[in-house]
């Protein structure tokens, strides 16, 4: 019967010791055409601490996003989304690197968005 009250009066003790961050979704659009550019923003945004799912759609634009907000912000999601060659609403890759994607990748000639 003690062990069974003292480990009541310890359960507390490890709920709250486990400080998980709050998981968030976003979803906004970020420019790109094809499977290739699917695969970029998805395998960019995956390597970064503290997210947990990301979907870029390439028909509508919509990239979907769950993260731990103690891990990662969403401006670093965003730069990181920009620094692989795609503009995002918010960052704009850089001119050098979007001329190192793929022909197919190439969407601000398309007029898609």
């Amino acid at each position: 019967m003690k062990k069974i009250i003292f480990l009541l009066l310890l359960l507390p003790f490890f709920a709250f010791g486990q400080s998980k961050g709050k998981s968030v979704k976003e979803s906004f659009l970020v420019d790109g055409n094809c499977n290739m550019c699917k695969n970029r923003i998805e395998t960019a945004t995956l390597k970064l601490n503290g997210v947990k799912y990301v979907n870029w759609d390439s028909k509508s634009s919509n990239f979907s996003i769950i993260y731990n907000s103690k891990k990662v912000t969403i401006d670093e999601i965003r730069t990181r989304i920009a620094e692989v060659g795609h503009d995002n609403g918010k960052y704009k890759a850089s001119l050098e690197t979007y001329d190192e994607l793929p022909n197919c990748c190439r969407y601000r000639h398309t007029g898609k968005h």
